[in-house]
């Protein structure tokens, strides 16, 4: 699919939204970028960067003759913005996200769109820093990172193979996944991570000796706890979107460290030294196959 949006909209022109519009410009596959937001700060520091060529008065004017809408804001958020585009959305519009849930934000879409459910096609970008705002966005961000189409049944092959160009227009790899699969998986490899991230450094700083205690931290501690620098608001939205699926690997992740404790207690060299074992043989088999997988995107595979 060979194309050029002449116009998108994004809601949302921090991190996620600001470099998508970065990518798509460096890809010379979009002609005008509006931004649409809550900040006018944000909004005019965009401008100012040149991630967004015009900010949107109203959201008549916002989705007005647009090729592309993504709402890159937190996930809460999705349904009052979807009810705020639908009344004005045009035929051959469509609505697209970057929401790291997936099962509330088609919910939401159902709930909200009506007739037009079809022209909303669910996405997620893989990727991200713990920065934040316009000034955080990278138009390179996307590059060999995945993307996940959640398609619905009412999505045209069109609409969608739209939204995987834009989204390979950034350098992103397609991938798909149904929403519930989707929240599944992120639960235990992305949520549940920012959680024990966050919790730990919650832990830390609460103590009355938290200061001595930051001072000797050093890269094993900031790289483990890298992530607890991300939005607050928007991981307590996702952490909210999809806690039923959080809460059962919570529990099995739980059940894990009272495993631990009870080695721990008794000093069973053995057991421990075989579950850090078996961890380390993990990790290197993912970082070899993510490894692998880059070269051959290099090198030209599939």
């Amino acid at each position: 699919m060979q194309q050029v949006f002449n116009r998108i909209a994004i809601f949302g022109v921090g991190l996620i939204g600001g470099s998508f519009a970065l990518a798509l410009k460096k890809a010379n596959a979009v002609e005008h970028v509006i931004g649409v937001g809550r900040s006018a700060a944000s909004l005019q520091r965009a401008l100012e960067l040149g991630i967004i060529d015009e900010i949107a008065e109203s959201i008549e004017l916002a989705v007005r003759d647009i090729d592309l809408i993504i709402i890159a804001a937190p996930v809460a958020q999705t349904a009052q913005i979807l009810s705020s585009i639908v009344p004005h959305l045009q035929p051959g519009t469509i609505v697209t996200d970057a929401g790291s849930t997936k099962s509330d934000v088609v919910a939401s879409a159902r709930l909200v769109m009506g007739d037009k459910l079809a022209q909303f096609v669910p996405a997620h970008p893989i990727a991200g820093r713990e920065l934040n705002g316009p000034d955080a966005a990278l138009m390179d961000l996307y590059s060999g990172k995945k993307t996940v189409i959640t398609r619905l049944p009412e999505n045209s092959d069109e609409d969608v193979a739209a939204v995987a160009y834009a989204w390979q227009s950034c350098g992103a790899v397609i991938h798909y996944l149904t929403p519930a699969e989707h929240d599944t998986v992120f639960a235990s490899v992305s949520h549940l991570p920012h959680l024990l991230a966050y919790a730990l450094v919650d832990d830390i700083a609460r103590k009355p000796h938290a200061d001595r205690l930051f001072q000797y931290a050093a890269s094993g501690f900031r790289d483990f706890t890298r992530i607890a620098g991300s939005s607050p608001e928007m991981w307590r939205d996702i952490t909210l979107a999809n806690r039923a699926a959080i809460l059962q690997e919570l529990d099995s992740y739980s059940a894990q460290l009272a495993q631990l404790r009870v080695h721990l207690i008794s000093g069973d060299a053995n057991a421990i030294e075989s579950i850090y074992a078996n961890a380390q043989s993990a990790r290197h088999n993912w970082i070899n196959a993510i490894e692998s997988a880059e070269k051959q995107n290099k090198d030209g595979g599939d």
